[in-house]
């Protein structure tokens, strides 16, 4: 599970920060990629990854402001350009099936796999044996909401040796005991088979808040996060600025990370008015009050390893 930021900037491109658009890359997991928002030229920021279109499975909108959905008709055009066959799932707050197929109808846009997309309430989103995604409302200047991306556990090992000094040979009762049966062998013996299996390895968490002030919301779908990923529009001075656009300020980022119990906070969609030494000002704030806190930038890389 890694994420690659494509786009870190606030409101309006700039020249080192595009507009909003996360990836999650499960390329191991089920080889595949999910955005997280889809601002403007984003099939422009993939063109310099090893990201292939084809293989986005779904894109979660937090909202429809522009900079963060503009670059959704583009997207799905090139997709069809580039061999893309397979399903495209798409879920945001309700607007977003009218935009897609307005923007598709006005330019003639056809697409050469199908689509499928859903106008998201709060609750479960999605849900598979894999994943589970979580939507809550936050507080912006329209519909908006934050996602919560979780792994399901997954099936401890199996003791192979503990079975081979029990002189229960490799075969397909392997494949019961690993699933946690209670297995009958040839020779009469009943096991159980979660008596031959390692402790379950827990799943990873991430979570996204979207456009955002501080949110009881964004605390909850950060609980225990391995990641939370928040905005932070406005340094710790501006915070007037930042209620008053319904955003947050990087200590109120920092502040949401901890009272969630997250492990590490990364600070996105920055305002184009810190430059230079002020980032690293801006990134100080977050840790005085989040140890674990990085600024994004455009094409950071982030491991999420399991626990």
């Amino acid at each position: 599970m890694e994420l690659l930021f494509l786009g870190t900037g606030a409101g309006m491109p700039a020249k080192m920060r595009n507009v909003t658009s996360i990836a999650l890359k499960l390329l191991e997991e089920r080889r595949s990629v999910w955005l997280f928002d889809c601002g403007e030229a984003t099939q422009h920021q993939i063109l310099h990854t090893t990201i292939k279109p084809r293989k986005i499975e779904k894109i979660f909108i937090t909202h429809l402001h522009g900079d963060h959905v503009y670059g959704l008709p583009g997207l799905l055009g090139s997709r069809s350009f580039q061999g893309g066959e397979e399903e495209l799932t798409i879920y945001g707050p309700k607007g977003i099936k009218a935009f897609i197929e307005t923007s598709l109808k006005v330019t003639a846009t056809h697409l050469t796999y199908p689509l499928a997309v859903y106008e998201i309430e709060e609750g479960t989103v999605f849900e598979d044996d894999q994943f589970i995604v979580t939507a809550k409302p936050v507080i912006h200047g329209v519909e908006a909401f934050g996602y919560r991306v979780q792994e399901k556990d997954l099936p401890g090992a199996l003791k192979a040796d503990k079975l081979k000094e029990m002189n229960i040979p490799p075969g397909p009762v392997y494949q019961d005991i690993k699933k946690g049966e209670t297995v009958t062998l040839d020779d009469g013996r009943v096991i159980n088979g979660k008596d031959f299996l390692e402790p379950p390895k827990k799943g990873r968490i991430v979570a996204f808040s979207g456009d955002t002030r501080v949110s009881v919301h964004v605390t909850e779908l950060a609980r225990d996060a391995d990641l939370l990923i928040h905005e932070a529009t406005f340094a710790k001075e501006d915070a007037k600025l930042a209620h008053d656009y319904y955003h947050s300020t990087t200590e109120q980022a920092a502040q949401t990370a901890r009272e969630a119990g997250a492990k590490k906070l990364i600070l996105t969609h920055i305002s184009a008015r810190y430059q230079g030494e002020s980032l690293e000002r801006l990134q100080n704030e977050a840790r005085a009050v989040f140890e674990n806190s990085t600024i994004a930038s455009d094409f950071m890389e982030i491991i999420v390893e399991r626990p």
